[in-house]
């Protein structure tokens, strides 16, 4: 939030002040942030930045801990139920915390939500793991909590896939081209009909949040005047 200065009491100042306070609403309002988008496209480094900038606390899924993920880009078909149940035991343990009042006193930003869950199963489980892994996630689902914003992170193949080599990860080398179009197309189709919680959609290939303070600036304008439950940004 920009720092402002005191004003005088005039009608003028009635009125910045007004806006001010309408901006500062508006953010307060979200005390739950999720940064989402498929893999590369940023959401961790964001999620660093704005709850730097909100003061908030940060949640982020740690894929290092799953030692079925580097099997599991070597073989997908082999390693691929393990691999997903091991995240959403997980993510729903880190989510169920947060739905404690004390957690809320300050926002929490998060680079994941439980529903990219299904997303990933979808893509790499068969039709009777993927029966399996429904009956528990239905089960858990309602220990997370819902969104009251989303950062929908879109990039294109090119860009998603020279940022993961630049971060040169040993575990994600097996990351194909095939499956991170089909992620993204996943990706996409999910956010095309969501309308759980206010969503800004973000061409992450427009900007550079992590070296470029203007373009974390615009960002967090768009977020703090939000009004509607769908929302683009783009620098073109």
């Amino acid at each position: 939030m920009p720092v402002t200065q005191p004003i005088s009491g005039t009608a003028s100042s009635t009125a910045t002040n007004a806006k001010i306070s309408a901006v500062s609403s508006n953010i307060s309002r979200y005390r739950y942030i999720v940064v989402e988008g498929p893999i590369g496209c940023g959401k961790s480094t964001l999620a660093r930045l704005l709850a730097e900038r909100y003061g908030a606390n940060l949640l982020l899924e740690d894929p290092t801990e799953n030692p079925f993920l580097p099997l599991f880009y070597r073989d997908m078909k082999r390693y691929a139920l393990a691999t997903q149940m091991f995240f959403l035991f997980q993510r729903v343990n880190q989510l169920s915390a947060i739905k404690q009042p004390d957690m809320f006193e300050r926002k929490t930003i998060a680079d994941y939500m439980l529903a990219k869950d299904t997303l990933f199963a979808k893509l790499t489980l068969d039709d009777n793991e993927f029966a399996l892994y429904s009956q528990l996630y239905n089960h858990l689902r309602p220990q997370a909590p819902t969104p009251d914003l989303v950062i929908y992170l879109q990039a294109s193949i090119d860009s998603l896939l020279g940022r993961i080599q630049r971060r040169a990860r040993p575990m994600e080398r097996g990351i194909t081209e095939d499956y991170l179009m089909r992620l993204s197309e996943t990706y996409t189709r999910y956010f095309y009909d969501y309308s759980e919680s206010p969503l800004l959609i973000v061409n992450s290939d427009s900007f550079n949040f992590a070296d470029n303070p203007e373009h974390l600036q615009m960002l967090c304008a768009s977020i703090e005047s939000l009004r509607g439950m769908r929302e683009y940004m783009s620098a073109g």
